[in-house]
């Protein structure tokens, strides 16, 4: 039996980030994933990487690409006729993309000396893991720390049964071969949202149904109401309170029916997309014997540092409370590597943000409404039209392209901010931090684009290890 410092459960960005931090920490470091890619073979990098941030990301680039070409060159005297979108070079352009980032992930983790497993891990008592070897074989490895970022899984609703083919979840709907004549998408979420602006762009009719009456409930409702004017224009046809009650698989593609204010509704389309959100990915996490304590909503409970009911045992990411977000487990992972090499560690997770990369794209940082709008505590706000004189020519150049600018609304507690702007720096988005030390503002969580190089940068320096390479970048 080999013996580690710490043993990380999982290879996501909450994962591997707090593996390559011990490993820069001096800490001897093991880390266990079981994802495989389409090939057979062990891809790092979790939901993010394969099939989440990364994958949606190129097709929102190339989608993007084409839209401009079709509708925005034209008017400035550019036109192209015959221009066409192969979707197989569109997906192998993604895929690309993707095994790129798997080798990267896996190159950093030797650079820093983190012994890799491919298989399945298991807590057992005395912070022991069995890890289940892909291909066969079983060992069983021991550590002082033991950090579970097992990350999640889509959340499965009976009436839409996923079956692969014409019933998917994102991950299938990042691999269509083709562009669906019509989609049907069930959740207005970010991955909804995403995901419909791809294919709509490529040229199909999307249709979202979303069951709450308020559109992009955790955000300020002015944006919101923008947001829905802007995508709605765009060609995404958006039905607020519309609850599905089936779904049927047919000759023609997929009979959907839905229940709406108006009363019962039925909907055709050729796939349909089941985004109605994520849950903790504990399956065979921990052996009958652990007490790892977990709430009702199948999320390992955790303190503000991390720290489970098990000494010596941390949770990070989607498995624990918080938005489920990539960015939000890097930082939780770093943060818990720096506090089991002894150094102090900090989690501020209103500074995290949330960031849909719609067009515009629209982030809130600095907490969302909940944390915000109370009973009887009203914040004061200003707005700016970002396609206003004197907002900078970035923002007027979008003008200049005939796309939306958007607009920043801020409420006066400077700790929250919401934006919607092409293209703007997700680290820049949340007021917090402003005069922070460099370390403290190395803390700050950086949504996974280049950007991310400036939180790496401030980790740097005494007392801080080797800060390159603790991130692989997107976009």
């Amino acid at each position: 039996m080999k013996n580690y410092d710490v043993i990380v459960i999982g290879g996501g960005p909450g994962g591997y980030v707090a593996a390559i931090r011990c490993g820069q920490l001096g800490l001897a470091t093991a880390l266990v994933d079981e994802w495989l890619g389409d090939d057979g073979k062990p891809a790092l990098g979790g939901t993010c990487l394969n099939v989440g941030c990364i994958p949606s990301k190129a097709l929102l680039d190339s989608s993007h690409h084409y839209h401009n070409l079709e509708h925005l060159l034209p008017a400035h005297g550019i036109s192209i006729k015959g221009a066409s979108m192969d979707i197989a070079i569109m997906q192998s352009r993604k895929n690309k993309v993707v095994k790129t980032m798997n080798r990267g992930v896996a190159a950093l983790l030797k650079k820093n000396k983190v012994e890799a497993y491919a298989g399945h891990g298991r807590l057992q008592a005395g912070n022991r893991v069995t890890i289940a070897i892909h291909g066969g074989g079983e060992e069983v490895a021991a550590a002082k720390n033991v950090i579970i970022a097992s990350g999640s899984l889509p959340v499965d609703i009976p009436v839409a049964a996923v079956d692969g083919q014409s019933i998917v979840d994102n991950a299938g709907a990042l691999a269509f071969d083709q562009v669906p004549k019509r989609l049907g998408i069930i959740g207005a979420g970010v991955i909804g949202l995403e995901l419909g602006s791809v294919w709509s762009r490529l040229g199909s009719e999307v249709v979202i149904l979303e069951a709450l009456e308020e559109f992009l409930a955790a955000a300020d409702q002015q944006i919101a109401r923008e947001a829905l004017k802007t995508l709605r224009k765009q060609g995404l046809d958006i039905h607020l309170g519309a609850r599905v009650t089936g779904a049927k698989v047919t000759n023609k593609g997929v009979s959907v029916k839905y229940e709406s204010t108006e009363g019962a509704k039925a909907l055709e389309v050729d796939r349909l997309v089941v985004a109605v959100g994520r849950r903790a990915n504990t399956t065979d996490l921990v052996d009958a014997d652990v007490d790892l304590t977990m709430d009702d909503a199948g999320r390992i409970q955790v303190d503000e540092l991390c720290r489970t009911s098990i000494d010596g045992v941390y949770a990070i990411g989607d498995v624990v409370k918080g938005p489920m977000l990539a960015h939000k487990a890097s930082e939780e992972g770093m943060a818990v590597a720096e506090l089991i090499a002894g150094h102090a560690a900090h989690i501020d997770h209103r500074t995290v943000p949330w960031v849909i990369y719609t067009h515009p794209g629209d982030c809130l940082g600095g907490g969302y409404r909940a944390t915000t709008e109370r009973p009887g505590h009203r914040l004061p706000q200003w707005q700016l039209s970002l396609s206003r004189p004197g907002t900078g020519p970035r923002c007027r150049g979008n003008r200049r392209l005939g796309q939306n600018p958007g607009r920043r609304q801020q409420r006066r507690d400077p700790r929250c901010a919401h934006f919607r702007r092409p293209g703007l720096g997700a680290h820049r988005r949340s007021r917090h931090g402003h005069g922070l030390s460099r370390q403290q503002r190395g803390s700050r969580p950086h949504h996974p684009r280049p950007p991310d190089a400036l939180g790496s940068a401030a980790r740097g320096g005494p007392g801080r290890g080797r800060a390159s390479g603790a991130y692989v970048g997107a976009d």
